[in-house]
């Protein structure tokens, strides 16, 4: 039987799910297939028109250009209390008609329908509506993303995979996402002769890509907690690295491009005469700050205050010390949104060079294309 439900699952968090579904949506509406998109349960929400959708139902509406309504796109979400108020009485949610309803509607108007899960397979299934219910009962065909190497990554799709199996829901193919380069033929290899010997594609390997990881300093902000005090219109700004004030020197600076300055307000003078001193030796006029962030008390010089309206690097003050910013700052997990459009083109590229979606195809050209 032809498929024209296609459901994107993960084997955890941050693999690349939205990545792929990026790239899945944008490959096959080049090749002429009327494609929809639904995030069936989601957690992370906005506001939207008197409803509530996924932040990646947002994301995607931005990206293929169509009106996001919630009941369709996004329609079950589970924020602060779902949970438990599902379990106290469940008799009072309607979540399985709400998936089936979008679905049905979706399905009318498009060739094809992505739905992209949530998290590890597991998740919903509080609610009952674990991302393997969901791809049985609405009918799908499974495509699974998972982190690259060789034992680990077999081991979590033999865990993961097996939940989809257990409802009879078709496997389209693997994706395999986040490779080293140097690693790609030993992990395609490898895993690719496990996955043929259950006859599951391999759709492809994508690199790992740094781009896609770099947070932006409003990202920052917020996982930090820190007030702008100066230039929040730059808070696009895409962040690199990360350069502590009392150890900046050429080693730290040598790509110049795309830095956190995170330090002290006792050290900022200091930390701006090195860069002063480095941006000499380099023959460089542009400042490589993409944003401070200072933590203490205190006011800053004229000639920082200078520097900071010259170069209009944006600046957050914290309310921790330094070493806890830092810390905070490498614990952040970064997704791509409708704040990082140059994620988006670099996740379809990364997708339409790396992943081969023949197998797929071959179940989907019965449907009628526009």
């Amino acid at each position: 039987m032809a498929l024209n439900k296609i459901y994107v699952a993960a084997t955890s968090q941050h693999v690349g799910k939205t990545t792929s579904t990026l790239g899945l949506i944008h490959n096959l509406r080049e090749r002429g297939y009327n494609v929809g998109y639904c995030k069936p349960v989601g957690q992370q929400f906005i506001d939207v028109g008197g409803g509530r959708a996924d932040k990646d139902a947002l994301l995607f509406a931005s990206s293929m250009g169509f009106d996001l309504v919630p009941e369709l796109h996004s329609p079950v979400i589970l924020g602060s209390g779902a949970t438990t108020a599902f379990i106290d009485n469940p008799e009072q949610y309607n979540y399985r008609n709400k998936v089936l309803k979008a679905s049905k509607i979706l399905q009318q108007h498009h060739d094809v329908v992505v739905y992209e899960g949530t998290g590890h397979p597991g998740v919903g299934s509080v609610v009952q509506l674990s991302n393997g219910k969901v791809a049985g009962m609405i009918g799908a065909g499974l495509i699974m993303v998972v982190e690259a190497g060789i034992g680990n990554t077999i081991d979590s799709l033999d865990l993961n995979l097996s939940v989809f199996m257990q409802k009879r829901i078709p496997i389209l193919g693997v994706i395999l996402n986040k490779a080293y380069p140097a690693k790609i033929d030993k992990v395609r290899h490898y895993v690719g002769k496990v996955l043929a010997e259950r006859k599951i594609p391999l759709l492809g390997i994508m690199p790992y890509e740094e781009e896609l990881g770099l947070p932006l300093m409003d990202t920052i902000a917020k996982a930090v907690k820190a007030k702008v005090t100066h230039h929040e219109d730059m808070l696009d700004n895409r962040v690199k690295g990360i350069i502590a004030g009392s150890l900046i020197d050429m080693g730290e600076l040598k790509n110049f491009d795309n830095q956190l300055l995170v330090v002290s307000v006792s050290r900022l003078a200091e930390a701006f005469k090195k860069i002063d001193q480095v941006s000499r030796i380099m023959d460089k006029e542009h400042s490589p700050l993409s944003g401070i962030i200072i933590t203490g008390k205190g006011e800053l010089t004229e000639e920082v205050e200078e520097y900071i309206s010259r170069h209009q690097v944006p600046v957050l003050r914290a309310q921790i010390d330094t070493y806890e910013a830092v810390i905070k700052i490498s614990r952040i997990e970064v997704k791509i949104n409708t704040r990082t459009p140059w994620k988006v083109r670099k996740a379809i590229d990364l997708f339409r060079e790396h992943v081969d979606l023949g197998p797929v195809l071959r179940q989907l050209e019965p449907i009628q294309k526009t």
